[in-house]
């Protein structure tokens, strides 16, 4: 099988794997420069840089790279100083470049108002891939949203069956109304994404998880939820909006650590979307 066959296969299923590729060598190694070794997530190995206590060292330092989403560089000195450590006498040493192989960052849009479109301009413009969904076909429309991946004009709960959301993941939840967010954040819940953003004020937000938790849903799944969305950057047009909730996305999909007072508050994210036609 080839790696880079398989590297396809993992990104468009949604899951995750790490690259090693022997980038330098000097002297004697048991492998060749170039040499590569595919860990899945699951641990499975594909490829081999030589074996050994190397290699296994290399797929524990792949493993850490796919839970952290980071990359790094590894260095060997297998003289014979270090035979009781590596197993292997061969007078060389190498480093090992590995990376982390993610799939692409999806952002599901449900609604297609104005805000709708600012957030899947911006969040295109930060890398991430955009599904915007949407019950009027006036408003979710690929001419509307021209950069975005995919455009959905159906029904919510048809929509839920054509999307398929994994750990990477995002939802935003900013529909026109009380019924359609509780729709969409009933399913958005029960997925694995990674983000599940919500706009409104504390009441609705109040409002919704109470109707939810009358249907039999834990309190614990709200935990997964992020509401009101957005940084505190003092946003109020729709284009600000945007950018606040894209930084927002963008440091959980870095795992960055957000300094004290950063999530835009309750009161702030009212004042800010008071009036705004989703």
């Amino acid at each position: 099988m080839d790696i880079y066959e398989e590297i396809s296969k993992i990104r468009r299923s949604g899951k995750q794997a790490a690259l090693a590729t022997i980038v330098r060598v000097r002297g004697s190694i048991p492998s060749y420069e170039a040499a590569k070794i595919l860990v899945r997530e699951d641990g499975s190995i594909l490829g081999s840089i030589g074996g050994g206590c190397v290699e296994a060292e290399v797929v524990l330092a792949a493993q850490k790279a796919i839970r952290e989403e980071k990359s790094r560089m590894l260095s060997f000195d297998l003289t014979d100083d270090d035979v009781d450590h590596s197993g292997l006498v061969c007078g060389g040493t190498l480093e090992v470049f590995v990376e982390p192989i993610l799939p692409p960052p999806t952002l599901f849009i449900f609604g297609a108002g104005h805000v709708s479109r600012a957030i899947s301009k911006v969040a295109t413009l930060a890398g991430f891939q955009t599904v915007v969904v949407d019950d009027r076909p006036d408003y979710a429309s690929q001419k509307r949203f021209p950069e975005a991946a995919e455009v959905i004009a159906d029904y919510f709960e048809n929509a839920f069956t054509r999307v398929q959301a994994n750990e990477s993941s995002y939802v935003v939840i900013v529909t026109r109304g009380h019924k359609e967010d509780l729709n969409v954040l009933r399913w958005a819940i029960q997925t694995p994404a990674r983000y599940i953003g919500l706009i409104g004020s504390k009441r609705k937000i109040r409002t919704l998880y109470e109707r939810l938790e009358e249907e039999g849903f834990d309190p614990e799944l709200f935990k997964k939820v992020t509401a009101p969305i957005g940084l505190d950057i003092g946003a109020v047009t729709a284009e600000e909006i945007a950018v606040s909730f894209v930084s927002e996305i963008i440091a959980v999909r870095r795992r960055a650590t957000l300094p004290e007072g950063a999530k835009l508050s309750d009161q702030l994210k009212y004042k800010s979307h008071a009036g705004q036609k989703l």
